[in-house]
């Protein structure tokens, strides 16, 4: 499934519970804000050794599938409501974090 099928099944959705009076650019970006707590919530006490992990115990591995789809349907909910071609915008940000941090060779650019 494509990026723009999956906000065209999301606005439909929406549409047919009459919710798109509530998808304001200020409740999605809220909505996803709430929801990328709750993503955050499932790592909060982990060790960084348990946190990768995560994925191994199907209960938790639900749990963080579960909310990174939240994450994602907010995400694609927002751009359509603002225009915002999310794979561009995507493609333009690499390439200004490409020229903003080069590579060093080392694989330790981030000093």
């Amino acid at each position: 499934m494509t990026v723009a099928q999956l906000q065209r099944r999301l606005a439909e959705f929406a549409a047919a519970r009459d919710w798109g009076q509530y998808h304001t650019p200020k409740n999605l970006a809220a909505a996803l804000s709430v929801e990328a707590g709750e993503l955050v919530e499932i790592f909060q006490w982990l060790t960084p050794e348990e946190s990768a992990r995560v994925m191994e115990s199907p209960a938790s591995a639900y749990r963080v599938e579960d909310e990174v789809a939240d994450v994602l349907s907010y995400l694609l909910q927002f751009c359509e409501v603002l225009g915002i071609d999310v794979l561009k915008a995507l493609a333009a940000k690499i390439e200004r974090n490409e020229k903003r941090f080069p590579s060093t060779g080392s694989g330790h650019s981030m000093k």
